[in-house]
């Protein structure tokens, strides 16, 4: 698209998917469906694809390239680790602008110095840094235009997702999860970063709406024993999605803190005490308020990482039912409604499940209560609780790398990984700064052959129509497109696309470091981009255990490689 005058407004942003000349939204679409109608690269042409640039992000920063470019009036915008935004010339590749966060010492994050993405709007692009700041700077120049602090940042806050913009608000959540902080959504003024509302996820707490309280979140004590709702964790670290139809946005929050669940009651199945709200949950939210429409709880009495933060998709199936889906960490799919986020069902997506048998009627976990980690209290020495073997892994079924939804099969491709751990408790208590776990883990493979399953599922019987097997954990995002594609990348550098309808690997290209970005698509001048990129890094080498050393010989990097389908090609 060409820019006016006014720049990016909201009725671009509510046309992202449909305007294919430009990106400007995580996920392009704020439903972070990942999903493209252009149809020039095909099935029949794919394996005509080929570079068009590539762009270094420099230096020694060589790690966790986990973000999506955006797309704007002949600009490519991409963020970097360490906290870094690059304007880029989308024809030549050659940078226009970088700015660089000064990130103070004594930053915590949790799994590695990533940024998934930023967001664009008006004449300003905004991003958050590592240490839990929100920054807006001018497209045209990467200069400042204001800065505003999410969180404190010695209390183990920190920002790593890309920011939603809805009708001129800057939405955020917040990260660390680990270090017993509280999960909030907050929205502030494009324009001037005024902070407009704040909503803690984790009950007991106040939200604020123009600087005066509003409501609290849930009741007081009604699921959380004594005063451990006050570090109750519930990150809402991944970001948000906005269904425009039902004026809804939907952000997920993390694991209760800490990870011992013994400690917040989630070991004693009678009363609901140990459900730790709103942790481990989907929260629907009135985007110009704050104020909570309705939650939906993945695991209560989570007590294996299982973060709830996992992104929720809008679509219309097949009868013509608005429904939301996810793949949840703890390794079950699950479809809502989308009025009111009411349970319609939830199917495995990953093999061994042992954690829980299945899920009733109502949306809840059949807990096999026998693979909860052990009570430490109950030890004879006072030392470590009994270690359990649970599948999947704390990563996740599915950790954060999107998935996408086909509006043309009908399926959603999920980036999966088949892992499981030795996970135990320990005894711990809460200190500002320092990570507050209970428990220790020790992550491992599962089957010989492969870690990473990209899946194709269909949401209406959860059914798996096709699997491509991975040796290494998958940990980057998926697109698709309207021309029968599936796009994603693996660790071991391949950046490889898929028929959509049969799972068959049509083409493939080494990119010299494993991929943990997200792709995307566009058109210029009658031709069709993909670009995506490149840099190895997140939280499996520095959390994987045993998995960690299979792939302990994956070079870093840190490249934006952009292909393109030549006009002379496409018809071949």
């Amino acid at each position: 698209m060409a820019a006016d005058a006014k720049g990016v407004t909201e009725e671009d942003l509510a046309n992202d998917t449909q305007t294919t000349g430009d990106i400007l939204t995580n996920g392009m679409g704020r439903h972070l469906q990942r999903y493209s109608p252009l149809t020039t690269l095909n099935k029949d042409n794919v394996e005509n694809l080929v570079p068009a640039w590539a762009f270094s992000l420099g230096g020694e920063k060589q790690r966790g390239q986990e973000t999506q470019p955006l797309v704007y009036d002949g600009v490519m915008y991409v963020t970097g680790s360490y906290s870094r935004l690059y304007a880029i010339d989308i024809e030549t590749g050659k940078e226009l602008w970088q700015y660089d966060a000064r990130l103070p010492e004594g930053i915590l994050p949790c799994c590695d110095v990533i940024n998934r993405g930023a967001a664009i709007f008006g004449d300003k692009i905004y991003f958050g840094t590592l240490d839990a700041t929100l920054v807006a700077l001018n497209l045209k120049t990467g200069d400042v235009v204001w800065r505003d602090r999410i969180a404190d940042y010695r209390a183990g806050y920190s920002y790593t997702s890309a920011p939603l913009i809805v009708n001129g608000l800057v939405i955020t959540g917040n990260s660390g999860g680990e270090f017993g902080i509280v999960g909030e959504v907050q929205a502030r003024d494009a324009e001037t970063g005024d902070l407009v509302w704040t909503r803690p996820v984790i009950e007991g707490h106040m939200g604020t709406f123009k600087g005066e309280e509003s409501t609290m979140t849930g009741e007081l004590n009604a699921t959380w024993p004594g005063d451990m709702w006050k570090t109750g964790g519930g990150a809402t670290w991944l970001g948000g999605s906005y269904d425009a139809e039902t004026d809804t946005i939907v952000f997920g929050a993390g694991n209760p803190a800490p990870w011992n669940s013994w400690l917040r009651g989630a070991g004693n199945p009678e009363g609901n005490e140990g459900d730790n709200l709103y942790a481990a949950s989907r929260i629907g939210m009135d985007p110009a308020t704050g104020e909570i429409k309705w939650h939906f709880q993945t695991t209560p009495r989570e007590g294996w990482d299982f973060d709830g933060v996992n992104e929720m998709v809008p679509f219309t199936d097949s009868e013509g039912n608005k429904r939301w889906a996810t793949a949840d960490r703890n390794g079950f799919f699950y479809v809502l409604n989308r009025e009111d986020g009411a349970f319609v069902n939830a199917t495995p997506f990953v093999k061994n499940i042992s954690w829980a048998e299945g899920i009733d009627e109502n949306g809840r976990p059949i807990f096999n209560e026998a693979n909860r980690p052990g009570n430490p209290s109950k030890a004879a020495d006072g030392g470590k609780g009994e270690v359990v073997f649970a599948v999947p892994s704390f990563l996740g079924g599915k950790n954060w790398m999107p998935m996408a939804y086909s509006q043309d099969t009908g399926y959603f491709y999920v980036p999966s990984n088949e892992w499981g751990m030795d996970i135990w408790n320990e005894p711990v208590s809460y200190k500002k700064g320092a990570a507050y776990l209970g428990s220790g883990f020790t992550i491992k493979p599962i089957f010989e052959d492969h870690i990473g399953s990209l899946k194709a599922i269909d949401p209406a019987t959860g059914d798996i129509k096709w699997e491509y097997k991975n040796d290494a954990p998958l940990w980057g995002g998926v697109m698709t497109t309207a021309g029968g594609l599936v796009f994603t990348g693996t660790p071991e550098g391949e950046f490889k696309a898929f028929d959509a309808e049969s799972g068959d690997e049509l083409w493939s290209f080494q990119t010299g470091s494993g991929i943990v970005g997200q792709p995307v698509t566009w058109e210029m001048d009658g031709e069709q981009y993909v670009a995506v990129a490149s840099g190895w890094g997140g939280a499996v080498p520095l959390w994987g255990g045993e998995v960690a050393k299979k792939v302990n010989y994956l070079n870093q990097g840190g490249m934006i490689w952009t292909f393109k389908l030549p006009k002379q090609l496409a018809a071949q």
